[in-house]
């Protein structure tokens, strides 16, 4: 059975595509068949093959086996605003029966899934339903990226609270420094590595155009060990 996790992050802009492709390469890397799911994306533009979303994009590249983009983002909207507004405004229904068979179908090709979440942890697909109904739906073990910047204590800690209250398993976290002017950030990481009730699995530091760096390095290969176990 493969093992699949959700990837949210703290909010918008934590970095949850860079982390969740930085764990597709170390596990690709470790010789696992490894893919990444972005079932709903919005943001996105208008090419000659369709509609596409830079994100899922990365995770289609990332991805071991190679996969067809449909298969990677199976919901996708043009402006980048919240997911069941761009749904609204297109008149698309996001169904969660959709995102569950698409991921079902990639782990029938794969050893790990990660599928990454869009927005924060609370964000809605509809008036009714929220991506962490989905989350809790799947029973999926999350891995929270945060967004090293000013205000990232009081977001992580919410988080993962209200991860953990949901009834969900709080797999691990990542760092991902988004400001690299940002206070105290050693203190700050030292707080959410003994206050958060998971292991960090990774310290992302602020680098120029990651989208063409190794970041594998960043990741505690044993931490990850541990959690392909």
């Amino acid at each position: 059975m493969s093992k699949v996790f959700f990837v949210t992050g703290t909010d918008t802009d934590a970095g949850k595509t860079v982390a969740t492709r930085t764990l597709i390469d170390a596990c690709v890397q470790a010789g696992f068949r490894t893919a990444g799911y972005k079932p709903v994306a919005s943001g996105s533009t208008l090419t000659a093959y369709g509609m596409r979303n830079s994100d899922a994009l990365f995770l289609q590249a990332a991805s071991n086996p190679e996969l067809h983009y449909e298969a990677v983002n199976p919901f996708t909207f043009e402006p980048p605003i919240a997911p069941h507004i761009a749904a609204s405004q297109a008149g698309v229904e996001i169904c969660t029966d959709k995102l569950s068979s698409g991921l079902y179908r990639l782990q029938e090709q794969s050893d790990v899934v990660f599928v990454e979440g869009a927005g924060g942890w609370r964000v809605p697909l509809s008036d009714s339903v929220k991506f962490s109904d989905w989350v809790r739906q799947e029973n999926l073990p999350v891995i929270l990226v945060v967004g090293m910047k000013l205000g990232c204590l009081n977001h992580a800690m919410l988080t993962a609270e209200t991860i953990v209250r949901d009834g969900l398993f709080l797999a691990g976290w990542i760092a991902n420094r988004v400001d690299p002017e940002v206070s105290c950030y050693a203190e700050n990481l030292a707080y959410l590595a003994a206050n958060l009730p998971a292991p960090k699995l990774g310290e992302i530091p602020y680098l120029p155009d990651i989208s063409k760096r190794d970041l594998t390095a960043f990741i505690d290969q044993e931490q990850l060990k541990a959690l392909m176990s």
